[in-house]
């Protein structure tokens, strides 16, 4: 016979959020818990959170879920940071912060993303990593709570918490903008915690708002269309179409401004389990985060964040398959079947290659689209845990979890996103910080007289730059020939259910 292992106790003395107090196991006992190992950088990460909202409402009376965020990067450390994470991805669960991965290594954890279901009588029954196993995990806790209702150990009642969005509600006009593009029509916002999409003009004027800012996937009218996180996007000029990577519902969607209508263009609002490169009719193809497009001719090319890969959207036979990328979450150069890329999260191009903002290997790399059609680091380590705050050439760089790229007037921009850093790439490979002091903070002002926090998507348009700055609930805009930072107001533009939309 196995011999039971009782599960470790959770530490108390730890930062705990989502809860007044801290959670103990002996508190629990009676009730089917699950820890979740997680670190809020991680793609994998965030795609069970679904499947453990699903569990933790259907077994209200009898399960606990509690997060044990294990940070990667050193940004992820920070309470505060990891407090933003729970409101940007909506968790409902208590976390406790895992200092030193103290938790990760009495429970013997190995990789991000792990489950550890305890039973009632609070021993480990098995774990579980990776995504997609909300199926498994139903019937697993569904023969626990039969098993011990039958041996009078469960004890059914409501568990209730006080969570971090009771105490700090997303009231602001913008929420966590993941993404803003910068075109000649005016200013797109991927207002991806409102799960909408904004245009307004350079000055702030509200023009549209696209989306009733509750989350689905529903195609229609600007004020019937639904989005689910909604990130990167890309403009045709000539036709007046906004293309949009609506990230939480694994689909591409296509903004027509003269119809003033949305529809769903690729993906089937299903995640997609296969990293193999793949392809065929768009609407049959079930898609996995995407996170940016860039739009060259009649092709988007899009970061596909989940399995690590570009694609590529033909949009004249709205054929859709992988461009490059193996699926294995890497750095590789080489030709286009044989490179690896690691949660890539932001695409520009000037016309020639694509650059690349490879945000979990914290490097910028470049991908032809012309021949020779190789894939190289432009700079960065092209490490998984290689990650810093280093300016330099090439490989000596260190960025830290970088999500934005914007190519302008052969240079690149680049969000450095947990160094709350804004900084300038040649193509060779040179990196210099330009904006940010590298603390978290909102703060105007020139060049490196300016904070940011978490900012995650760049756009340039005439003679400024502009940043979505994510955890900021803000636009910024930079003053390229003088490097002074502004925040953009929005008269008139407010937090869903908080005040009357401008008529529009």
């Amino acid at each position: 016979m196995i011999p039971r292992v009782r599960a470790p106790e959770l530490a108390q003395n730890y930062s705990w959020l989502n809860t007044d107090k801290p959670l103990s196991l002996k508190q629990l006992k009676g009730r089917v818990i699950i820890l979740d190992f997680w670190t809020y950088c991680c793609i994998n990460c965030l795609h069970i959170l679904p499947n453990l909202k699903y569990l933790e409402q259907k077994y209200k009376d009898s399960l606990t879920i509690i997060g044990v965020h294990s940070a990667k990067f050193d940004n992820e450390k920070e309470i505060e940071n990891i407090r933003q994470a729970i409101l940007r991805y909506d968790i409902e669960h208590a976390v406790v912060v895992d200092r030193g991965f103290q938790i990760w290594q009495e429970y013997a954890v190995r990789a991000w993303p792990t489950l550890i279901i305890i039973d009632p009588e609070g021993y480990v029954i098995g774990q579980i990593s990776g995504e997609g196993n909300r199926d498994t995990l139903d019937e697993l806790i569904q023969k626990l709570i039969q098993q011990h209702h039958e041996k009078g150990t469960i004890n059914f009642q409501e568990f209730s918490l006080i969570l971090e969005k009771q105490r700090q509600p997303l009231i602001t006009p913008l929420a966590f903008p993941g993404k803003v593009l910068a075109t000649q029509a005016g200013l797109f916002i991927a207002d991806s915690g409102h799960h909408r999409l904004i245009m307004s003009n350079f000055d702030g004027e509200i023009l549209h708002l696209l989306g009733n800012a509750k989350s689905g996937l529903t195609d229609g009218s600007f004020s019937e269309a639904q989005f689910f996180a909604p990130q990167g996007m890309a403009f045709d000029a000539e036709n007046q179409i906004l293309y949009v990577a609506d990230t939480e519902n694994h689909a591409l969607r296509r903004v027509d401004l003269k119809r003033q209508v949305v529809e769903t263009i690729a993906g089937t609002g299903e995640q997609s389990r296969n990293i193999r490169p793949h392809g065929g009719a768009a609407l049959e193809t079930a898609l996995n985060s995407p996170w940016d497009l860039v739009k060259v001719g009649h092709t988007l090319f899009i970061a596909m964040a989940g399995p690590h890969q570009i694609w590529e959207m033909d949009l004249e036979t709205s054929i859709i398959k992988t461009y490059a990328g193996t699926g294995a979450e890497a750095c590789i150069d080489g030709s286009l079947a044989e490179s690896a890329f690691a949660q890539p999260s932001g695409i520009s191009t000037d016309g020639q290659e694509l650059y690349i903002a490879d945000s979990e290997v914290s490097s910028i790399r470049s991908i032809g689209i012309v021949e020779p059609y190789q894939v190289r680091t432009v700079c960065g380590s092209g490490s998984l845990f290689g990650f810093g705050d280093v300016d330099g050439q090439g490989e000596d760089v260190r960025l830290q979890h970088c999500l934005g790229v914007e190519y302008v007037q052969n240079y690149l921009w680049v969000a450095d996103t947990y160094n709350h850093k804004i900084k300038l790439v040649s193509p060779s490979g040179n990196c210099q910080t330009v904006l940010g002091d590298g603390t978290s903070g909102l703060q105007n002002g020139k060049g490196k007289n300016s904070r940011f926090f978490e900012p995650s998507g760049l756009s340039a348009s005439a003679s400024f730059l502009y940043i979505a700055d994510t955890n900021n609930h803000a636009i910024r805009r930079v003053d390229l020939n003088t490097l002074e930072v502004t925040t953009l107001q929005f008269p008139g533009l407010c937090a869903p259910d908080v005040c009357i939309p401008p008529n529009l």
